[in-house]
């Protein structure tokens, strides 16, 4: 329960803080696109610095949550960062949201719900042993730069599609070298993490995926990257789980309902990210009282 709850917290925080860099990513001239100057243009933004903020919130209850629970429990519940987001940026406004976006609502929650149900997801080891992630790490690099080379000879919002599946991958690599880390604090103690690769291993993906999402954000509209960005982060947590932790899912027929599931998570965080709320436009005007 307490994994649940902190990986609830951290969609939240996430999915706050990735409307609020959309709004200030799409201020940014494309001149500056994958260059360290599109940083530097942020920082100047008292809305990105915002989103910043809860990221940093977001990223102390990921590792509490990643401390308690399988990574492959952990990370699926990150789908509801973007419903959560429009649901309290409604109540906050006081906008009436159009019946579509409560049906998108449930469409990803009830997915989660189905998803979670039929993968029954669970079990697996605290830590990596071994060398297990010397071909894991190998393979993330190649699968990084294919997509960012792919994404790189096209412009718009299939960029934006493709980064946010290269920023997801760095979001999932994050969430395992974390949970490796987390792992080595426990049994070990703090001296025993801060001598660990992977707790500085977390820190370089984390600050790379944030660089791959600042230009997914900056090359195109939300509902491009948001779906490949929530999905992926998933689907290549629980695949690292599998592969690195020994965690399991449930596979055979129950591969019927679980891809249903994903159509209905992928259709409902694609509706959502086409609302002004998330695409950080301006707000429908407030109802009357």
């Amino acid at each position: 329960m307490i994994s649940v709850l902190f990986a609830v917290l951290t969609a939240i925080s996430n999915g706050s803080a990735s409307v609020l860099q959309r709004r200030a990513a799409s201020t940014v001239p494309d001149a500056v696109a994958m260059k360290l100057a599109l940083i530097k243009h942020l920082l100047r933004q008292r809305v990105w610095l915002m989103g910043i903020g809860l990221v940093i919130v977001a990223a102390v209850c990921q590792a509490v949550a990643l401390a308690t629970g399988p990574i492959a429990v952990v990370q699926p519940i990150f789908v509801i960062e973007l419903p959560s987001t429009l649901l309290i940026a409604g109540y906050t406004f006081r906008i009436r949201l159009p019946r579509r976006i409560w049906y998108a609502v449930a469409a990803v929650t009830g997915g989660l719900a189905l998803g979670m149900a039929t993968a029954a997801p669970g079990g697996g080891s605290e830590s990596v042993s071994g060398y297990a992630w010397i071909p894991a790490l190998v393979a993330t690099g190649i699968f990084e730069a294919v997509v960012i080379t792919w994404a790189l000879r096209l412009r718009g919002n299939p960029r934006a599609a493709l980064l946010g599946l290269a920023a997801a991958c760095g979001y999932a690599l994050t969430a395992a070298l974390m949970k490796d880390a987390m792992a080595r604090l426990t049994n070990g103690g703090v001296v025993a993490m801060l001598t660990s690769w992977q707790i500085y291993g977390t820190a370089v993906a984390g600050v790379g995926a944030l660089f791959l999402l600042q230009n997914a954000l900056q090359a195109g509209m939300l509902a491009f990257s948001q779906p490949m960005l929530t999905l992926g982060d998933a689907l290549i947590s629980i695949t690292y789980g599998v592969v690195l932790f020994g965690e399991t899912v449930r596979t055979g027929w129950w591969l019927v309902p679980e891809l249903a599931a994903i159509a209905l998570i992928a259709a409902g965080c694609l509706e959502l990210a086409r609302s002004p709320l998330a695409s950080g436009g301006p707000p429908p005007k407030p109802r009357v009282r």
